[in-house]
């Protein structure tokens, strides 16, 4: 098998490159399907409370949030720009991999503001097949309670 943790590494990278440069159509690109995509707090997390702020159960869901994001929904610009820890690999079982990664997200909006948006940490089962890896299941667990309601472009 190929380095999961190279493998992983460099689908973070890419992950985190595609959102901070506004190609939000290969957001989707980087699930396998079925997936989960899911961001809650930390608090949350801690209690076993299954809800999330965003919740995708599919590709499609993934596809049609970027849809939404371009064509209807109303919201100030703004861009993202990633800083990412290296994962960390809790358990392979064959071809699935599960990682942890930091992440800090600062939020530039169009005036050129910059602020720190989000921390935290992405739980993810990783599917490793034909020298890829594509994201089965992400839990974005984010270190504050407190979202801001511009929560529109993937973290």
């Amino acid at each position: 098998m190929t380095d999961p943790y190279r493998l992983i590494s460099q689908t973070q990278a890419a992950y985190a490159r595609a959102i901070d440069d506004d190609q939000l159509e290969q957001w989707s690109d980087f699930f396998a399907d079925p997936c989960t995509y899911r961001v809650t707090s930390a608090a949350s997390h801690r209690d076993g409370l299954p809800g999330g702020i965003v919740y995708c159960t599919s590709r499609g869901m993934l596809k049609d949030r970027i849809s939404a994001l371009r064509e209807a929904n109303i919201y100030e610009r703004h861009s993202y720009r990633h800083i990412l820890g290296a994962p960390y690999i809790v358990a392979e079982r064959g071809s699935h991999v599960d990682s942890e990664t930091a992440f800090m997200v600062a939020r530039i909006m169009h005036t050129g503001e910059t602020a720190l948006f989000a921390t935290g940490k992405y739980i993810d089962t990783y599917v490793i097949e034909a020298g890829q890896a594509r994201i089965e299941s992400r839990l974005v667990v984010c270190d504050s309670s407190r979202v801001d309601t511009l929560l529109v472009i993937p973290l």
